[in-house]
């Protein structure tokens, strides 16, 4: 890429320079190059260049309280100026190129030379074509007419690869497109709230532009670059930009730089946009990766030894820092390239930045030319095979082989029998003038071999997973499950454990104060403000109204008659509405003292469990507000409000009288106790604020709130139905025990009578840890069968249970886990899970990128209609298989065993074509577009070793294929006595189509017809029409099929090899066709115990659960793995092999030019997880030196080479 300069968008943008003439006191150059600075160096430039913030607002045009004005206009020239907030996404893959892609396939190639040899030999007359000298050949070529249509074989095979490849590459482009749609639409969802015009709004990302207010908090991924203006306690994790785990404190006077693509883990604040899209730290990197691409390949001819200048000297390696940035798609192959929706930011990183890695000149001489094969290693992509991948591929593998042994086996006999028939039996010579005949009939029987292959590979299979599963992402858009990693909807079905978040999932999230303990006395319902004492009134009133977010409001309702509605943090909207109800006003209290008058605040965070404010008095003392939960604040207060409003002694025997009398009722009744208190400073001299421990104590407690969250109405339902799925319900959540408690008895989680445990975290991390502190998995194994709610959880808490679940070996079925969370801390548990779920209301951008599937209405029962989906798919795989393996048994045995005694196959290579194209692309179709109903939800899952196909579906398939070969060689050795016609047996090479074979060809599509119709039940079901016209792809499938083998039939004429049939004929083949429908009830009569010997096929087994490709991840995974486990000597070699590996990689793809999720996405799920935050598919079994094998060959192969 040489110097920057010439990378397009360089270049688009060096006319802003000029831009000071445009109305902006400063150019897109100067803020760029701002943005490269970090830390003091930047306090300092801004400071000294520009007049501080303030300084910088003005010249931007902007106000730091009011933000822009909103103007179109003005909008429009920022965008013009600074550029807008997207980053360009990749083109998506041409039509064409999707057709090249699907010529690459083997068997079409095989048939494309077979076809051409075929054509190519019609088309020459040999000299001996006449003379008897040939034997058998030229017998039957009655007439000069019917010899010269020898091509239309040819041709006709051409024809219908043509069909077949059209239809692949289309549904390539259609899976391309639903892709981007559904990108785009995850893009939209993402909002950012933003100060124009004094009000606060939520913006879509792509809308902001340089210059705006951004109001920044906990959980947010910044969308674009800016300077803090004022921050509370703010804490940003970088390593996405970094590599650097540890999280980084920021603040308007040390270090006000945020960046694009990090993650906001403490805090609150505002800051100024300075860079936007392409030009923030970002979309550089971005840009380096993506538009350097045509560069580099340039630069690769010429040189590798150049070390390239980049201003940018770190690039973080854990997941594409940028994910979010609006449009970045990038598809490879119609297939998101992995984790181009799942960006890896393993979440609460704590190794400290082994993932960081540290490059200076990007291409420098010693990380050069690595060989290809490093190349491919590499890129090895991460993402371990969904359950339904790996049977599929297992299985369409087997039937591949068989499918190749009988056609190899095919062509041999033919070849042979034509041998000896001609040469031996008959003792002819062979001639040289019939050699072209000769090779005429040898190429024949090998267009013979290739369609038994053709008909006996299921290329269909993918085809029919991907509609499938397409068709289902797209239905459950409208269940409200927005699918963001297609085969987690499969997964689902599989699932037989729910770790469920309690507030806002199972909840309304609707938070309402309903009682209080204030002035020493317990108030069942919401007092009048006249019965509370004045001083007390009045501190609570600014406790709450300044000890929350000032984003957290409650606004009026929507409608008429409509609950208010509440913005923010519910909680905290549960205390201002106790506010309102005590006829208090918190917005006059929060115009008093704005957010910028706030001295400090210590927001909340899962290691405080607590908020506090602290506020300067007029007469220069201090005091501070907290808040938390009951039991928490209690242990602080030294200090209570008594009746009249003054202080007395709290003693801890008050406490535990305390909590017995009023926090553990109100919890009872599954309220959340929420205890408010304060603390007086004196200013002189100043309390040292950095020393919590010393100023979160000697509280003064104020009341304590109990607030309602009512469970949503259709939970105890949803979860009902879970239970009789055979799915585990549990709930893990961070509220009091006894809270969690009642809301699982009104949820049905816990039914009265049942064995179960209710612990905390506390008792949980007991159980599960020996006494060195380490988690055993016998250990947990013995609490998590029982458990159903773990109650003050903490987010490592979430993601031990999670992991201890996946990994136990108690029950013989792997257990599939789908987690549910909201906050930024759930990260890991979203990742590790075998699906996670993030809120789509209440999800922090944090959890939302972790996540497979989003809740856009944060409801429980959507879970339920994504196993209801899930199963649906893995079914209608099953549907098609049956159908399809049925059509595969029969075809194979006809064309081969007709082959073998008739030395031809009884169907043509195009009829077996047209038979593949209805068995493979319609019915896919037709089979996997059925609607889910409610009876997938009786049965249990299936589980990972169960067959894909069960021994019920053996027994149609077998009893299917029995019916249909009795009824083909019946026709095919008596069809001419039954129908008295003439025999089509023993044809000579260019004969015309016989009647006979056409009755042969006609039933056998029939038979298919009317066994697709059998295939939509799978479970022996007896009514196979049930349902059927809630599907009408289905019923308009099957009926087009039909229309068109009557045209083909009646006019496909030679190059189907079809004669025209009357009525009479017609009749029998739909008369025979039907009869599958009867048999198919003879077939459900028989028991599956008297056919013992039915196996399944397709299990996937422990062994084979790892393809090549999954051993490698392993052994790289199995580095995180036993990092635990080793001495701190060990881990930092680890580190070093992780960092070059690391290092390569990174060089490899800005060599590739790939996109940059691709490389370096993948990566990061590799080198920065938090304690294994991975998903291993089973239970890890590599020995040390093996997993240390991997990486150690990938480092030592480039530090000779340039």
């Amino acid at each position: 890429m040489g110097d920057l300069t010439n990378s397009d968008f360089y270049t688009k943008n060096q006319r802003s320079d000029s831009n000071h003439a445009s109305g902006f006191g400063c150019s897109l150059m100067e803020l760029r190059s701002l943005m490269e600075l970090r830390g003091t160096e930047a306090v300092v430039k801004i400071q000294e260049d520009y007049g501080g913030v303030e300084g910088m607002c003005q010249r931007l045009n902007t106000s730091p309280t009011e933000g822009l004005t909103g103007d179109a206009t003005d909008l429009d020239k920022r965008k013009e100026v600074f550029g807008q907030n997207l980053i360009p996404p990749k083109k998506p893959k041409t039509f064409l190129q999707l057709v090249w892609e699907a010529l690459q396939d083997v068997t079409l190639i095989i048939l494309e030379i077979a076809a051409i040899i075929s054509l190519g030999l019609s088309f020459y007359q040999p000299p001996g074509e006449g003379s008897e000298s040939c034997g058998t050949v030229a017998a039957g070529a009655e007439d000069e007419g019917e010899a010269e249509a020898g091509w239309i074989e040819g041709a006709a095979i051409l024809l219908s690869v043509v069909c077949v490849v059209l239809v692949t590459a289309f549904n390539d482009w259609s899976k391309e497109k639903q892709f981007r749609g559904l990108q785009s639409r995850i893009e939209q969802e993402q909002k950012f709230q933003v100060v124009r015009g004094g009000q606060v709004i939520q913006l879509p990302v792509s809308d902001i532009v340089v210059g705006d207010i951004a109001q920044i908090k906990y959980g947010d991924l910044l969308p674009a670059d800016g300077v803090l203006i004022q921050g509370n306690d703010l804490k940003i994790d970088e390593s996405s930009l970094t590599g650097e785990s540890d999280h980084v404190r920021k603040a308007a006077d040390k270090d006000p730089m945020l960046l694009s693509g990090t993650h906001v883990m403490e805090g609150s604040g505002r800051m100024v946009v300075m860079a936007v899209g392409v030009n923030s730290q970002t979309g550089i990197i971005f840009t380096l990766l993506g538009a350097g691409g045509e560069e580099e390949e340039k630069k690769e001819k010429k040189d590798c030894s150049h070390p390239s200048s980049h201003p940018i000297a770190t690039i973080a390696t854990d997941g594409a820092a940028s994910a979010n940035a609006p449009g970045n798609t990038s598809l490879v192959n119609g297939k998101m390239q992995d984790g181009n929706m799942e960006n890896n930011q393993t979440k609460v990183k704590k190794q400290d930045g082994a993932a960081a890695m540290e490059m200076q000149p990007l291409k420098s001489a010693e990380g050069g030319e690595t060989d290809e094969k490093e190349k491919k290693k590499a890129n090895v992509s991460k993402k371990e095979k969904s359950v339904l991948q790996g049977k599929l591929t297992k299985l369409a593998v087997q039937i591949g082989k068989a499918g190749l042994v009988m056609s190899a086996i095919t062509v041999i006999i033919l070849v042979l029998y034509f041998a000896i028939d001609n040469f031996v039996l008959q003792k002819r010579p062979w001639l040289p003038e019939c050699t072209p005949v000769y090779i005429q009939y040898f190429v024949k029987f090998f267009i013979i071999g290739v369609t038994v292959l053709v008909v006996a590979v299921p290329e269909g299979l993918p085809l029919a997973v991907t509609i499938s599963l397409a068709y289902s992402v797209k239905k459950m858009m409208k269940d409200n499950n927005l699918v963001r990693h297609l085969d987690a909807c499969e997964t689902m079905g599989n699932a037989t454990a729910i770790c469920s978040d309690k507030t806002g999932t199972l909840t309304t999230n609707r938070m309402t104060a309903v009682q209080c303990f204030v002035g020493d006395f317990h108030y069942k319902t919401i007092p009048e403000p006249s019965s509370i004492p004045a001083r007390t009134l009045e501190i609570l009133v600014n406790a709450i109204s300044l000890n929350s977010a000032y984003t957290t409001k409650i606004l009026p309702a929507d409608k008429e008659g409509g609950l208010p509605k509440q913005v923010g943090n519910k909680t905290e909207c549960g205390l201002l509405g106790l506010v309102l109800d005590l006829k208090r006003d918190y917005q006059t209290v929060r115009n008093q003292i704005p957010e910028e008058k706030l001295y400090k605040v210590y927001t909340f965070n899962s290691s405080r469990k607590s908020m506090s404010t602290v506020i300067k008095l007029p007469d220069g003392n201090f005091r501070m507000y907290s808040k938390g939960a009951s039991e928490i604040i209690l242990k602080k207060c030294a200090l209570i409000l008594n009746e009249v409003g003054e202080t007395r002694v709290f003693r801890p025997r008050d406490r535990d009288e305390m909590v017995k009398k009023i926090i553990e009722p109100m919890a009872c009744n599954g309220l959340r106790t929420i205890c408010v208190a304060y603390r007086d400073f004196s200013g002189d001299p100043e309390p040292n604020w950095e020393d919590e421990n010393n100023i979160l104590t000697d509280l003064t407690a104020i009341c304590v709130v109990g607030i309602e969250d009512p469970v949503r109405p259709e939970v105890p339902d949803a979860i009902l139905k879970c239970q009789r799925a055979g799915i585990t319900v549990r709930m893990v959540t961070g509220d009091n025990i006894n809270t969690a408690r009642a809301i699982a008895i009104k949820c049905g989680i816990i039914q009265p009578g049942e064995d179960f445990l209710c612990i905390d975290g506390k008792e949980f991390n007991r159980r599960i840890r020996n006494e060195k502190g380490e988690v055993e998995q016998e250990r947990i194994d013995k609490v998590w069968p029982k458990l159903r709610v773990l109650a003050r959880s903490s987010p490592t808490d979430k993601h031990t249970l999670v992991k201890g679940i996946i990994d136990s070996t108690l029950v013989e079925q792997r257990q599939v886990v789908a987690v549910t969370g909201d906050g930024t801390n759930d990260g890991p548990a979203l990742k590790k899970a075998d699906v996670g779920f993030a809120m789509g209301i209440a999800g922090t951008d944090v959890a939302k990128e972790a996540s497979d599937i989003i809740l856009t209405d944060d409801n429980f029962s959507s879970i339920v209609k994504a196993v209801m989906w899930g199963r649906n798919v893995y079914d209608s795989i099953s549907k098609f298989l049956q159908f399809q393996l049925t059509v595969n048994v029969v075809a194979v045995i006809v064309a081969f065993t007709g082959a073998c005694i008739t030395q031809d196959s009884p169907l043509k290579a195009v009829q077996m074509l047209w038979v593949n194209l209805i068995m493979d692309t319609f019915a896919s179709l037709a089979l996997a577009t059925e609607p889910p109903t409610e009876s997938l939800l009786m049965r249990k899952p299936y589980g990972r070793n169960k067959p894909l196909i069960s021994s019920t579906m053996t027994k149609n398939i077998l009893g299917h294929g029995v019916y249909q070969l009795t009824i083909i060689f019946t026709l095919l050795f008596a069809g001419e006595q039954i129908f008295d016609i003439d025999s089509g047996r023993h044809a000579p090479l260019h004969s015309p189509p016989s009647e006979h074979y056409t009755i042969i060809f006609n039933t056998f599509v029939m038979m298919q017809l009317f066994n697709e119709i059998n295939a939509r039940k799978i479970h022996g079901e007896r009514n196979v029409f049930e349902g059927i016209f809630r599907n009408p792809i289905f019923c308009s499938i099957v009926l087009g099929t039909f229309a068109i083998q009557i045209v083909i039939i009646q006019f496909g004429g030679k190059p189907f090899s079809c004669s025209p049939l009357d009525l009479e004929k017609w009749m029998w083949c739909v008369f025979l066709g039907l009869g599958e429908l009867v048999w198919g009830q003879v077939i459900s009569t028989i028991p599956n115990s008297k056919l013992r010997f039915l196996k399944g096929a397709g299990r996937l087994t422990q062994k084979h659960e790892m393809t090549a490709e999954e051993e490698m991840n392993e052994d790289q995974e199995e580095i995180d793995y036993t990092e635990r486990e080793l001495r701190r000597g060990q881990i930092l070699w680890f580190r070093g092999l992780n960092r070059i590996q690391t290092q390569i990689d990174v060089v490899n793809t800005f060599k590739s030019g790939t996109s940059f999720q691709g490389a370096l996405r993948r990566q990061s799920s590799t080198t920065s997880q938090n304690q294994d935050v991975t998903n291993v598919s089973s239970p890890s079994h590599m020995s040390l030196c093996n997993a240390l094998s991997s990486p150690t060959s990938t480092a030592a192969a480039p530090s000779g080479q340039c």
